[in-house]
């Protein structure tokens, strides 16, 4: 996966899927609840391949199920935050 060796690639990825997603009138609950679904397949399926990527999956092997859905929602805004720059 080519596209989550980079960060900039991967938030921008996931920020145009956030905007395809939101213009298709899925809720943002929706959204937040496939991010964590998202982040529960990487984090069992794929190493982290920078720095972020190190940091997110170490924060997200200790986090409760509440925590991760923190977690995971952070990450939705942090790429609906960049769009909007």
């Amino acid at each position: 996966m080519d596209i989550i060796e980079n960060w900039q690639k991967w938030t921008s990825f996931l920020g145009q899927n956030v905007a395809k997603a939101e213009s298709a009138g899925m809720s943002n609950k929706v959204i937040q609840e496939a991010a964590v679904q998202i982040g529960e397949y990487l984090a069992k399926n794929v190493d982290p391949k920078n720095e972020q990527e190190r940091v997110l999956s170490d924060l997200w092997s200790v986090a409760t199920d509440n925590e991760k859905q923190s977690l995971a929602n952070c990450v939705v805004k942090l790429v609906q935050n960049k769009k909007v720059q």
